[in-house]
């Protein structure tokens, strides 16, 4: 990382967007997230920085020739900015930063062109980032995976052999990825009800969430070539909130021998801002202990785990507060997105710019840091108290989930906005 860039991480940078100063702040002029966006205004979707309370129209911007993407800033998805590569992501980056920088006049002090090039972040419309060629989701965190294993298997062998060995992911559903704010609808499908001998089809009645994070492919690899270990993290663009919905009953059911399939394919929902990994460099750390040592095609050199404050709340149809019902920490990940990106080509698959990872359920030692209602309510028998009242062992219809997750600086927070979402009732 050259001199300019890591002046762009400087704990001490302030900006002239007052509101980008605010230590409580997603959005400090460290961060400068990705996302595509609309407005009443301009209603075409392009890209977009967030920065404090505004959004930085970037077509507009590049347009002024104040940063130079090739003209790829107009269209609707990031695929053809992220396919520039990382490089060229570094340069708009320090070009944005200097932009933002307290004491620049060029852009604070051009009226018409701050008009057209900051837009309120409330009068904004978030849509997908990216087209999506393809979703994989993994299974990486060895307390949810024990957590499970224990309840359904032996809890003395919650953990499969294979499980200590490598990243445990499947291919998931593209095209149900969906952006922050989408409503998703509860899923009708075949349960197995424990009295009866054959399933019954019908509305999912253990709707689920499972908090996680994605990464974004940003270069991809050829059909045939594995990636390796040590150039993994070159090929990530940056990383989104994610919640992997889950209809637990169904899963239970078709689980076998095949592992998840409309359990999990009728939606998941990203946060809209993609955190590039370049503003997520100074939160670092070691990923936790490996036990085994991993065969030598998924070893890596120095910290691989990152410091994110992840948190999720429910809040009932009508109620005014909603409840926190799971804080937990991405830096708990047994197996690292680098881990997960190399075995998911080691046997010569292709990704593509705009791939998405799901990191699986991110889950602590304690109940209160479940990623999911399966794990804290123990599949239904010990429902979580709401704040005003009621109980919920699994989803209920109304139920709006959110997900946050930001990073603590020094005076500052790097920050994912949310992923939120709201079930609505099965169709009849």
């Amino acid at each position: 990382m050259n001199d300019a860039l890591k002046a762009t991480l400087a704990p001490t940078l302030k900006s002239w967007i007052e509101s980008a100063n605010d230590p409580a702040s997603d959005f400090p002029i460290q961060n400068l997230p990705f996302g595509i966006f609309s407005d009443a205004v301009n209603p075409q979707p392009r890209a977009g920085v967030a920065i404090g309370d505004w959004i930085a129209d970037l077509a507009a911007l590049e347009e002024a020739r104040l940063i130079d993407a090739n003209g790829t800033f107009r269209a609707p998805r990031l695929n053809d900015f992220i396919a520039l590569g990382r490089e060229r992501w570094r340069a708009v980056r320090i070009a944005l930063s200097g932009l933002f920088a307290h004491g620049n006049a060029t852009l604070r002090d051009d009226a018409a062109l701050r008009r057209r090039a900051l837009v309120p972040r409330t009068d904004a419309t978030m849509h997908l980032p990216v087209e999506i060629p393809g979703y994989t989701d993994f299974y990486s965190s060895k307390e949810h995976a024990t957590n499970v294993g224990s309840m359904f298997r032996d809890p003395k062998n919650a953990l499969l052999p294979n499980w200590s060995e490598m990243p445990i992911g499947y291919n998931g559903r593209a095209s149900s990825v969906v952006v922050s704010g989408t409503p998703v609808r509860r899923p009708n499908g075949q349960l197995k009800l424990p009295d009866q001998e054959r399933p019954v089809f019908g509305a999912c009645r253990k709707l689920d969430i499972e908090l996680e994070t994605g990464f974004i492919i940003g270069r991809g690899n050829a059909l045939g070539e594995p990636i390796a270990c040590e150039d993994a993290e070159t090929h990530i663009f940056g990383m989104v909130l994610l919640n992997d919905w889950s209809a637990r009953d169904i899963q239970q059911w078709e689980y076998v021998p095949l592992g998840p399939f409309n359990s999990k394919g009728f939606a998941t929902t990203i946060s809209p801002w993609i955190v590039t990994l370049d503003a997520l460099e100074p939160f670092r750390t070691a990923t936790p202990v490996q036990e085994p040592q991993p065969l030598d095609y998924l070893r890596h050199e120095g910290d691989h785990a990152f410091d994110i404050e992840l948190a999720v709340s429910l809040r009932a149809e009508g109620a005014r507060k909603p409840t926190t019902i799971a804080r937990t920490n991405f830096r708990l990940m047994y197996w690292s997105m680098a881990q997960q990106l190399v075995h998911h080509t080691v046997a010569g698959c292709n990704t593509r710019v705009g791939d998405l990872m799901g990191s699986g359920t991110i889950s602590g030692a304690t109940p209160e840091s479940c990623g999911s209602l399966l794990e804290s309510t123990w599949n239904g028998q010990r429902p979580l108290k709401l704040e005003e009242g009621g109980e919920r062992a699994f989803l209920q219809d109304g139920d709006e989930v959110t997900i946050t997750g930001w990073c603590q600086g020094e005076g500052y927070r790097v920050g994912f906005g949310s992923c939120v979402g709201q079930v609505l009732a099965a169709r009849g």
